[in-house]
């Protein structure tokens, strides 16, 4: 079985080992969406955050499902419908059912999927969790979003997908904690830049477009002891980071509402029924 790409576990944050690096006092994104999830990889700072935003929000749990069925749905359209078989998934969280190379690969085992995320802990559980296909082969690497550099220019990165063919740029839940000042539009296309045409661009974003009765400082508060600020931003804005590509029907919609699985188990989200998240795909001209 194809595990890690050349048995190796990169990290372009030094070489202390991940473990050593976990700060269980600061919570993170990461632990947090496990946390909201049911998963089990999560310290009291991080289940402290969760339960303030379920406080605020009684179908916050319900919404990060909603959530991630979607990105289930948008990938497994990906790899069957568009026939892509190269994913960069950047800022993919903690291992959980439904992994981007679990589906991509049920459609065609040679899928090969770059992970990327800057929480050491996603490490330490990738590579205990992540397995792959005989013929595909699936890889994770500790670098920060914000830093494209470090990522395009890595040595598993490029080792494992070919820029000159097509690939599938995932950024699902993870753009809402890139702050304006750090250029979150500009950021997204260095990565669009990066690869051919016929490429295809996945993103899923937080927003309060639903629910107008909620201000923004007491829905961000639970992350501003951690190391990223939450940032949920409208329609329009979300959109910006489309811009240039063709996006794929039904354009940019609430992540309940892209492509719906008859099959798949709808769960009724209190408050109203939004998920507070838009998501989308494009495909590069």
């Amino acid at each position: 079985m194809a595990g890690f790409a050349n048995g190796s576990w990169a990290s372009s944050t030094g070489d202390a080992p991940p473990i050593t690096r976990i700060d269980p006092t600061i919570p993170h994104p990461a632990r947090i969406y496990d946390y909201l999830l049911g998963g089990k990889d999560h310290f009291a700072s991080d289940r402290e955050a969760g339960d303030q935003l379920i406080k605020l929000s009684p179908g916050t749990r319900e919404g990060v499902r909603a959530h991630r069925a979607f990105l289930r749905r948008a990938v497994r359209h990906l790899a069957d419908e568009a026939g892509m078989t190269q994913f960069l998934d950047i800022g993919t969280g903690i291992p959980t059912q439904g992994n981007t190379h679990e589906i991509a690969q049920a459609v065609n085992p040679k899928s090969r999927v770059v992970y990327v995320d800057n929480d050491p802990i996603v490490l330490v559980h990738g590579r205990a969790l992540l397995t792959s296909s005989d013929e595909g082969m699936t890889t994770v690497i500790e670098a920060d979003l914000r830093d494209p550099d470090s990522i395009l220019g890595h040595p598993e990165v490029n080792g494992m997908l070919d820029f000159s063919q097509p690939v599938a740029i995932i950024m699902a839940g993870v753009l809402h904690f890139v702050t304006d000042d750090n250029r979150p539009v500009e950021l997204v296309e260095r990565y669009k830049a990066a690869v051919p045409s016929g490429s295809r661009l996945l993103v899923s974003h937080i927003t309060l477009d639903f629910a107008p009765q909620v201000a923004e400082d007491d829905f961000t508060k639970p992350y501003d002891k951690g190391p990223a600020s939450m940032v949920p931003r409208t329609h329009a804005q979300v959109g910006e980071f489309f811009q240039g590509w063709t996006l794929v029907d039904p354009g940019l919609a609430e992540v309940v509402t892209w492509r719906p699985d008859e099959d798949e188990y709808q769960e009724t989200i209190p408050g109203g029924g939004h998920a507070w998240a838009y998501g989308g795909v494009a495909v590069k001209p």
